[in-house]
């Protein structure tokens, strides 16, 4: 099989600004991807429908090149496999589904509103939810047969079916890796809407077609990726190789969040601190530059090698807001 051109992403969602451990995984990927000389694509990730923000797309756009990162192709900018908003691309996924459908290896689901929402974000750890038993599995004939079945106008979601199998890939920073999902998360929600996708099966779709070859994330998604390696092989398209990178937490090891005080990037480029301060923060915590360094992240792209990156988290404390000038 010929090689592809090495492409990253750079994939925000606007559910919320980003803030610096976004930004941290973000400078990463796109080091990773210019420091050997590749094309980064910038993807909207807006199915949460009910969590999207009004310009928080806009904004993140915004941040990104506040913080010096740039991109090939995207939203604005176009490029050979645009849209680059999700939800622009909902015919793409409805492809995908009827693919799937065709292989018997989706069905629809009447379980809990709230386990269908769920499935429209990422599952970052310590959020997933109880192994599903398979309660629908095979339940209904028909997808309209189920929809019969609920009240208020609610729709069944559609749940693939997980195979009784191992799966196995080895991981760019986190090594080896395994797990039954039969076992640990079961039959897992693929859409909310009888045309439309979740997280699960939209990332696997675009980030086939839009020819990604490395994606670069938090840690907290690396169980996604058995999810998203079935969906791969189900559809028969090429899966990327996959790195998962440690954390930016606040000080109780959670995900940062408004209860850790405000780490936003629009936050702290209004508070005047320059861009080059934060990108060395974001350098010195990727193990590129020393502690205080103030560097651009072109000036990184020289510097770039995942083997500096620390294997444990990064904490957000009350130092870190002062001398970002947040505290």
């Amino acid at each position: 099989m010929a090689k592809l051109p090495l492409r990253g992403r750079l994939a925000p969602s606007p559910t919320g600004a980003l803030h610096l451990g976004n930004a941290r995984s973000l400078l990463l990927a796109w080091l990773s991807i210019r420091s050997r000389g590749g094309e980064v694509v910038l993807r909207m990730e807006d199915l949460d429908h009910p969590k999207v923000k009004p310009n928080t797309a806009r904004q993140a756009r915004e941040d990104l090149r506040w913080l010096g990162l740039d991109w090939d192709e995207g939203p604005e900018l176009g490029g050979p496999y645009q849209p680059y908003t999700q939800a622009e691309r909902i015919q793409v996924y409805r492809e995908a589904l009827e693919r799937l459908l065709s292989k018997n290896l989706v069905y629809p689901c009447t379980c809990s509103r709230q386990d269908v929402e769920n499935a429209q974000s990422a599952p970052h750890a310590g959020e997933e939810s109880p192994p599903y038993p398979g309660t629908c599995r095979g339940r209904y004939p028909s997808y309209a047969e189920a929809a019969a079945t609920l009240p208020d106008g609610r729709l069944p979601a559609w749940r693939f079916q997980v195979p009784q199998q191992t799966l196995e890939f080895t991981d760019g920073f986190c090594g080896r890796q395994a797990e039954d999902l039969s076992r640990t998360s079961g039959d897992f929600t693929i859409a909310r809407h009888p045309e439309g996708a979740g997280y699960q099966l939209a990332v696997v779709v675009d980030d086939a077609a839009m020819g990604i070859t490395e994606v670069l994330r938090g840690d907290d998604l690396l169980q996604s990726t058995f999810r998203q390696l079935l969906l791969y092989q189900a559809l028969e398209l090429q899966p990327p190789e996959f790195v998962h990178v440690p954390l930016v937490v606040g000080p109780d090891g959670r995900r940062l969040a408004k209860r850790h005080g405000d780490t936003r990037i629009s936050w702290i480029r209004e508070a005047g601190t320059p861009p080059e301060r934060v990108v060395g923060l974001l350098a010195h915590w990727c193990g590129l530059v020393d502690e205080g360094t103030q560097v651009t992240a072109q000036d990184l792209v020289d510097k770039y090698t995942l083997s500096a990156l620390p294997h444990k988290r990064v904490i957000v404390t009350d130092k870190v807001q002062q001398y970002l000038g947040i505290g």
